[in-house]
């Protein structure tokens, strides 16, 4: 499950800009501009920007810096962090593009920590791992999530993502216990294999029929399809047809990915809410999630008080209905109804996100690469002979994992976290921090950085030793990030790597792929990376041949 800081994109150093101290801070600017009516807005070359300063333009690649230097007096900044130039054309693409590329353009101009202007704030974009870390770790004492829950406060609540101090403390206490052994080892009989072959079964249609398909969307239904049994025991069965849930969540998530990429909050605006269409929309559609969610907690509740079900040991789990639901109800935790809704609707919304995104970021590098993929085809008929996989055989698909994990390398999610600073800091590399700054950890610049990583931009599966650890943020000292890392970590990290392998393994298990020729796979941000126009893949049905070849002899 992602954290709700992936529902942040990068966008969002525009998104909190105080709309009063934009306007007159602009005043100025626009005044001029009636006297010197500027051409269209367009990019321009150098040799234009410097003939529109000249002429009085207020069409300037750099006044977004321009003001922030102002106003926040950076010309007398003794943090020791350099300030990054934001130029048109880079404005351009972050109000429409991959939001998370222009920072890794700065950071190879400015290094691992910079300073990026962006009206009336700014934020220190960190590429750095040990930065990372201290930042991170950090969190309750110097630093807390900031910004990102101004951002997605509308949808989850006061929800276990984005709730913060002793509020967050108590509700993780109460719902990480839900994701124990037990739980994970019937959930992926019952709930990540099922829902996989589902798809195949589904995907055979099209595969006898060569027509191209979206392979994006289809994990997106997929994962939607895991979270709705795992945690609710409803079978949302999104990969069939949609329904107005359905239809709510998608709608939900793009309201929270247009925030982000808002000028200006216009929709914290009680008034604006009401009468502007794409609000009163996504309004009806955290409605209607929180009507089903709410349902959905009604009836189960009604079951356990009728059987007087409560929990009896550590690792409880009613073999009917295993659900994360199910536990918490059953744990007898004296918490209000909306506290319960907003923690369930937190894992259904964002839940789904991450693993369909790793799913169609690993397609897509294996895709690409015929040796990986052979060799993960191989791994897959070795261990599983032919069948399903068991939990126990998750270990054992390491190279599958491995391909997992440098897919979440190269394509993290969510691209970026953020985190507000409460006291002053001093940074490793003695940058300095004010209470107050928010600091940008860029995921993507740490894990494609070749300061950190040897061929840094290649797909390589083969880099994380196969006889070694899992990697994670802490035997990799917060090189390797992609589900955060300190406190804050995400409470599903387990769950999403199992549902992705498990979906990954069966795949390849029974489906041959190949990328469909002339697509432009570029990306786009929103809860996490996705493709600008879907991942398109003719498939065909492959043969499953069972092999008794030993590690050994491989």
């Amino acid at each position: 499950m992602t954290s709700s800081a992936s529902l942040l994109s990068l966008s969002s150093l525009f998104l909190l800009a105080n709309p009063q101290q934009t306007q007159n801070l602009l005043k100025p600017i626009f005044t001029s501009s009636r006297k010197n009516p500027p051409q269209i807005l367009s990019i321009k070359s150098s040799k234009d920007e410097e003939t529109s300063n000249k002429n009085g333009s207020w069409v300037s690649p750099d006044w977004l810096t321009s003001i922030t230097k102002s106003l926040n007096n950076t010309s007398n900044d003794d943090s020791g962090i350099p300030i990054a130039s934001a130029k048109l054309d880079d404005v351009s693409d972050l109000l429409g593009g991959a939001l998370f590329l222009p920072l890794f353009k700065w950071m190879k101009e400015y290094g691992p920590i910079y300073r990026l202007a962006a009206g009336p704030r700014n934020f220190v974009i960190v590429s750095d791992p040990l930065i990372a870390k201290h930042v991170l770790r950090n969190y309750g004492t110097k630093y807390s999530k900031g910004l990102v829950v101004e951002v997605s406060e509308f949808l989850f609540g006061s929800g276990v993502a984005i709730a913060e101090g002793s509020l967050w403390t108590a509700r993780r206490r109460a719902v990480v216990p839900s994701l124990h052994k037990a739980y994970l080892s019937i959930i992926v009989d019952r709930v990540f294999c099922k829902c996989a072959e589902r798809l195949v079964e589904k995907l055979k249609t099209d595969a006898d029929n060569g027509t191209p398909v979206n392979m994006e969307a289809k994990f997106s239904q997929l994962t939607l399809d895991v979270i709705g049994l795992a945690v609710f025991n409803y079978n949302f069965d999104s990969l069939t047809a949609d329904s107005p849930v359905i239809e709510a969540v998608y709608t939900a998530l793009k309201e929270a990915e247009a925030r982000s990429t808002d000028l200006l909050p216009y929709w914290k605006i009680d008034l604006l809410r009401k009468v502007i269409p794409r609000q009163i929309k996504a309004e009806k559609a955290v409605t209607v999630i929180r009507q089903t969610v709410e349902e959905l907690i009604a009836k189960c509740k009604k079951i356990v008080e009728a059987e007087g079900e409560q929990i009896d040991g550590e690792e409880y789990v009613n073999d009917a209905d295993p659900s994360i639901l199910r536990f918490l109800l059953a744990s007898r935790e004296e918490v209000s109804s909306v506290q319960l809704r907003d923690d369930l609707l937190s894992m259904l919304v964002a839940g789904h996100e991450t693993t369909g995104s790793v799913l169609t970021w690993t397609l897509y590098l294996l895709s690409k690469d015929p040796s990986s993929l052979m060799r993960a085809q191989e791994e897959v008929d070795r261990v599983l002979q032919g069948r399903s996989p068991k939990y126990a055989d998750i270990k054992e698909l390491k190279y599958v994992t491995r391909c997992i994990n440098e897919s979440l390398r190269l394509y993290p999610h969510p691209p970026v976290l953020l985190r507000r600073a409460l006291v002053p800091d001093v940074l490793p590399g003695n940058y300095k921090v004010s209470a107050g700054q928010d600091v940008m950890i860029s995921v993507y610049n740490v894990h494609r950085s070749p300061q950190v990583w040897d061929n840094a931009e290649e797909f390589m599966p083969e880099r994380f030793d196969l006889g070694g650890p899992v990697p994670n943020e802490t035997n990799t000292d917060f090189r390797f990030i992609p589900f955060s890392g300190g406190p804050r970590k995400c409470l599903g990290d387990q769950f999403a790597m199992m549902e992705a392998i498990v979906a990954l393994a069966i795949f390849l298990q029974r489906m041959n792929f190949e990328l469909v020729s002339d697509q432009n796979i570029s990306m786009t941000t929103g809860a996490t990376i996705h493709t600008t126009n879907g991942l398109y893949m003719t498939l065909s049905q492959r043969q499953v041949q069972p092999t008794f070849a030993s590690a050994a002899s491989r």
